[in-house]
């Protein structure tokens, strides 16, 4: 048996906005996108291979969906994208003014920054060695 993890579900007002911000930014692909018979939208956003872990995109509905938008964790992370590249990363988000909460840490051991997506979620952004 295996057990992996698969999509990390985050509120959203807009598909099309959301998936646009974490492909022109994080180059992330559209991994599932279904309308069901019913009208829900299943999108799911993430990098290769397809069975990786990704972003199921729930559009908020309710009144309290709206007021967990961008605050789903209670002002901690939402999630943690890891680099190849964090210094080339870092200028491509602040190039596409993404909202940067902690400026890049470089240590000999780590590199990360912090930043926001376009509902206020705070992603951390890990540079991993290969």
């Amino acid at each position: 048996m295996k057990n992996y993890l698969g999509r990390i579900i985050l509120l959203i007002e807009d598909y099309e906005k959301a998936a646009s911000f974490y492909e022109e930014n994080f180059g992330f692909k559209k991994m599932f996108d279904v309308i069901t018979d019913v009208g829900q939208r299943f999108l799911h956003m993430g990098a290769d291979p397809l069975d990786s872990l990704g972003i199921w995109f729930l559009k908020a509905d309710t009144k309290e969906q709206k007021e967990r938008m961008g605050n789903q964790t209670g002002g901690q992370p939402t999630m943690v994208i890891y680099t190849t590249s964090l210094e080339v990363l870092f200028k491509k988000l602040t190039n596409n003014n993404v909202k940067i909460k902690i400026a890049p840490v470089l240590t000999p051991e780590y590199k990360f920054f912090h930043c926001f997506d376009l509902y206020g979620n705070e992603i951390v952004v890990v540079e991993i060695k290969e």
